[in-house]
């Protein structure tokens, strides 16, 4: 203690040196000292210490005034509160001196305090005495209107003192409110905005009677419209705090919208521009209340959307001389300043309502169709705007449409559903050609920004419609081989254009490709060969979807299209081989390489009769290599499965050897005898019914898989021989998983004399008391279903009413196999009776109706559209299941411990999990409202639903963003809740991992919350955002995953 103190009065002394550099070295040297959670300072020394770094904010170096504005805030953690109060005061007069820089130097001070006071929550003394001590003179420094530097800095730091601790403030509220509405209509512009940045902090925390006051001022102002510049002042104001706080804006909406509306038409293009931002945040944050408007607001915004009053397109020439316009484009972008100055605010105006537009479309997924009928076409049309940053809004608009026509997908591609007349994706197909037309040309723009727009807007259109384009190839290839060839295209915009050629390939038949394949494949093999790993993993992805093109093996003989692959083969083969061979490149290059190369043997090997022994050893070092083994094993089989009967004997004698090195040796095994019958091999029943008995338990798998696939190579001689193995041995299981193999991957001809036999086999064993051996046999006659649906659907739905609860829930397991994300003809049967499978979500047995809500789920992931018309009546079982019930809790005791097990804990798990998937496949069909309630019961249950329902949480925050932001301060308090919960210190090792994962799930929560537009602004919100930021533990676990947060979305952008 003593040498602390004496250490310090050496450095005090050293600060009063007329030399600055010792005076600075001194101040370093103290900050380090105070930055010490050890160091304690008797009363002397505070003092001391409080009275140098204040005298020091008055140093006549600057350097030395930084450093001690910045010993503050540790400073204001170590000392007592009157010494606090000594710093507040001081800073505070020094704020209102008549020198400059000891004013900003003062003001900085005051909001290095503030930061470092304890979060309001806290309830700590300090915080609430110094803020009333500021207030007070803060207040006054406002209202005083002199000296206008005086009067920013002091509404700065209102704003920051309200934003932070405003809750401590409710009594000077009143006060705080009358001294800044007078700022409103300042003569300085400066003033009233930092005035409506304090009002928006002030409406988080401020009583009703303070709100109502506030409010009732902005519309008497507005009504009373006494001159235009203090009117936009006030619509921005209402903009803000509509921003700030929606929830509680709502409910004058009524009146306030009229006068918005009314202000639009005044012709000035400020006053137009804010009150078209004033819609957008009604738009984002009063969703409910806003609704009757909706329609009104977009209106508007598509009225000035188009509003360019000093420039006029030539549209009718647009088509007829591309040429000439691209010449044009070059001609006027050089001039667009004399558009852009200070005169032309109206680009401004259209801005705005591009903006407005897409928080419009991002959060009312109900008006999908009238969306497409008004909203589409118009953003189509300003595809051409001349204003850079003005597009990229307008082609966000249009990407939020999209995205949000995304999730619907599967249903709205439903047969049933398109009989329905127009649909999203049935209005959105036919405006392809106009899409397509507007991309056209601005795929040729100089600028990198918009011909990455074009691509983001390409490649989430055909995910949307696959297949979209096939008419519109020859147009859009040479806009994306201009970005592939240009010089001055950026990495990014490569891996863009490359992402969105890969797409497009992938979705759509090869034939439509084939006229362009000359021209696509020397910037492709260019891009290959690019020395930044990202072009080049893009790049060999292209490659090998392009060999797929140019030898599409599955559609020989469809349309008649012979193309010759032959001129190519060797560009491709050479910059494929030439990646392959490097050992000093990137994993994921290497990885895609190794499959490219397989896609090319595959295709093409019968034209590359002197490559291929090369190539295969290479491919044979790659086995040897534990990273690259498995893309290679896949590979391998891929080629193995070429219709053209690749020779593998080169490598055969040495790579079966390091094949039956490891596990994957059996996998390989039954890839050959998938596509080769091995019954020539009498040894090999003996060899895979061992493996049967090894203790892995990965080699057992292994084993029953070999023994299915090889099975599908012969199936008279291998399918009876599994049968009676079934029948007669113990080791069922794994035998009922080779026969799973066996009827998933034989043909439908080979399997049909067999389906009685094997039927009448399973039916027997669908009522064993082993869950595990259930599922399999449930697998088995769901897949046997599919060969004869229209006798064995009936079938299993008979069995519906069997006494045995075991035979109901492997029938409706049965079921969930049945469904795939293909079209298949079991669909029309299936979509007649899932009803009747879906009823045992009232039967009386737990596990049965669990199994019931796994098939549902599986509905709902791969085809919605059989479930869409039962939600009705499905949801409120759904949500019925989510509850706690305390009849199946019950307590167990082991030894001299009581341990409590909840029997429900699955079927809510098996709810929850439905939601989730509810969420992606049926958004459109839910009450979020309701469907919030169960979240938020969910967020307090067991560690497991806590886990799926953070997980929902972020998935809402992205998808309906403004309902989640109305329930936002009910969502907080149980996430707040899981991050502070304290495990007992003599609990086990896992229970504190639990924890720790219950944390980490909860911030990832957190985070996801934060991207919503204003959560920030919640108090509650803000609140435990501090919290967050004085706990070191949980600081560093939010740090974290905002990292990996932002990385992941630099990611998706680099790669999107």
């Amino acid at each position: 203690m003593a040498s602390a103190s004496y250490h310090i009065s050496n450095l005090l002394e050293k600060m009063t040196s007329s030399d600055k550099d010792f005076r600075f070295m001194a101040t370093n040297d103290l900050m380090t000292e105070l930055q010490k959670d050890s160091i304690k300072l008797d009363d002397d020394s505070e003092r001391k210490v409080v009275r140098m770094i204040l005298k020091l904010l008055e140093d006549k170096n600057g350097e030395v005034q930084n450093l001690a504005v910045k010993c503050l805030g540790p400073l204001v953690s170590k000392v007592k509160e009157y010494q606090v109060e000594t710093i507040v005061d001081t800073l505070c007069t020094n704020m209102l001196s008549d020198k400059e820089q000891l004013r900003d130097i003062s003001s900085i001070g005051l909001k290095t305090v503030i930061g470092e006071l304890p979060p309001a929550s806290s309830g700590s003394a300090l915080a609430a005495s110094v803020c009333k001590k500021i207030t007070g003179r803060l207040t006054s420094a406002i209202a005083k209107q002199e000296d206008v530097s005086v009067q920013l800095e002091a509404l700065d730091i209102m704003a920051d003192m309200l934003c932070r601790q405003g809750g401590l403030l409710v009594n000077f509220h009143p006060s705080i409110l009358s001294c800044l509405l007078p700022q409103l209509t300042s003569p300085r512009l400066a003033v009233r905005k930092r005035t409506i940045m304090a009002l928006g902090h002030l409406v988080m925390s401020c009583g009703n009677l303070v709100f109502i006051d506030l409010i009732e001022h902005l519309l008497t102002e507005l009504g009373r419209n006494d001159n235009m510049s203090t009117t936009r002042t006030y619509i921005q104001c209402t903009a803000a705090i509509s921003r700030q706080a929606g929830h509680r804006i709502g409910e004058y909406l009524e009146k306030i919208i009229p006068l918005v509306v009314k202000f639009c038409n005044v012709d000035d293009d400020e006053l137009r521009e804010y009150c078209i931002q004033a819609f957008e945040s009604f738009v984002r944050r009063c969703p409910k209340e806003v609704y009757p408007h909706v329609p009104t607001v977009i209106s508007i915004c598509l009225r000035y959307l188009t509003y360019d009053p000093n420039y006029n397109f030539d549209d009718e020439d647009e088509d007829d001389n591309a040429m000439d316009a691209e010449q044009n484009d070059e001609d006027y972008q050089g001039s667009d300043d004399e558009y852009s100055d200070d005169d032309d605010m109206s680009w401004k105006v259209r801005r705005a309502a591009a903006k407005c537009l897409d928080a419009v479309v991002s959060t009312r997924h109900e008006m999908l169709p009238e969306f497409y009928r008004s909203v589409s076409p118009a953003l189509v049309c300003r595809f051409k705007e001349r204003e850079e940053n003005v597009k990229a809004d307008v082609f966000h608009a249009y990407l939020s449409l999209l995205k949000q026509t995304r999730p619907a997908q599967s249903w709205l591609a439903d047969p049933d559903a398109m009989e329905q007349g127009d649909t999203p994706l049935t209005m959105l197909q036919s405006q392809v050609p106009m899409i397509v037309k507007a991309l056209h040309k601005q795929l040729k723009e100089k600028s990198v920004k918009t011909r990455q727009c074009c691509f983001n807007m390409l490649t989430e259109l055909v995910n949307v419609l696959p297949g979209a384009l096939t008419q519109h190839i020859p147009v859009l290839i040479p806009g994306i081989i201009f970005s592939l060839n240009d010089k001055s295209s950026s990495s990014n915009l490569k891996i863009d254009a490359l992402a969105c050629l890969h797409v497009i390939m992938v979705t759509h038949p090869a034939h439509a490709f084939h006229a362009h394949v000359p021209a696509l494949v020397p910037p492709v093999v260019a891009c290959v060969g690019d020395p930044f790993y990202k072009i080049t993993s893009e790049a060999l992805l292209v490659t090998q979807q392009l060999v797929k093109v140019i030898r599409p093996l599955d559609s020989q003989s469809e349309s008649g299209d012979s193309f010759d692959p032959s001129p190519y083969i060797n560009d491709l083969f050479t910059c494929t081989i030439r990646r392959l061979k490097a050992a000093d490149i990137d994993q994921e290059v290497k990885e895609r390489a190794i499959s490219c190369m397989g896609q090319i043997i595959c295709n093409l090997g019968d034209r590359l009769p002197a490559e291929l022994p090369g190539t295969l050893l290479i491919f044979l070092e790659r086995l040897k290599n534990e990273i690259t083994r498995l893309t290679t094993v896949k590979a391998l089989t891929l080629i193995a499965g070429s219709p053209l009967k690749i020779d593998l004997r080169p490598v055969l004698p040495d790579a079966v050897p390091i094949l039956a090195s490891f596990l994957l040796a059996l996998l390989s095994l039954g890839e050959v005898g998938h596509h080769v019958d091995l019954s020539g091999q009498p040894e090999l029943k003996t060899v895979i019914l061992d493996a049967f008995s090894s203790s892995s338990e990965e080699v057992k798998s292994a084993a029953s898989y070999a023994l299915g696939s090889i099975a599908v190579g012969n199936l008279p001689e291998y399918l009876p021989f599994v049968l009676q193995e079934i029948s007669s041995s113990k080791r069922q299981y794994l035998l009922l998983h080779s026969l799973k193999e066996i009827i998933s991957s034989a043909s439908v001809s080979g399997l049909k004399p067999y389906v009685e036999s094997v039927w009448s086999l399973l039916l027997k064993h669908c009522e064993c008391q082993e869950e595990g051996t259930r599922n399999v046999v449930a697998e088995c006659l769901g897949k046997l279903t599919l060969i004869d649906p229209e006798t064995l659907l009936p079938r299993l739905k008979g069995y519906l009413l069997s006494g045995s609860s075991y035979a109901r829930s492997s029938v409706v397991t049965a079921v969930k196999f049945t469904i795939s994300d293909q079209p298949q003809p079991i669909d029309p049967l299936l979509k007649n009776c899932i009803g009747d499978f879906l009823k045992t979500l009232e039967d009386p047995d737990l596990n049965v109706r669990r199994v019931a809500l796994v098939t549902f789920n599986s509905a709902a992931h791969n085809k919605p559209s059989l479930i869409r018309e039962l939600l009705d009546s499905v949801l409120p079982q759904l949500y019925n299941e989510t509850k706690v019930r305390k009849e199946l809790i019950r307590e167990v005791e082991m030894g001299p411990f009581k341990h409590t097990v909840d029997d429900g804990l699955d079927l809510r798990k098996a709810a929850f999990e439905c939601m989730y998937t509810l969420l992606d496949s049926c958004l459109d069909r839910l009450d979020i409202f309701t469907f919030l309630n169960h979240v938020e019961d969910g967020l307090k249950d067991h560690y497991d639903i806590k886990m799926l329902t953070f997980l929902m949480l972020a998935r809402l925050s992205s998808l309906c963003p403004s309902a989640v932001l109305q329930r936002l301060d009910r969502l907080v308090e149980p996430l707040r809740a899981t991050c502070t919960t304290k495990v007992k210190a003599n609990s086990v090792k896992q229970e504190f991992e639990k924890q720790d994962e219950l944390k980490r799930s909860a911030m990832r929560a957190v985070v996801a919350l934060l991207t919503i537009p204003e959560a920030e602004k919640s108090p509650l919100m803000s609140e435990f955002q501090s919290q967050i930021s004085s706990n070191q533990e949980l600081a560093a676990i939010f740090d974290s995953i905002q990292r990996d947060s932002s990385s992941a979305n630099m990611e998706s952008m680099d790669t999107s």
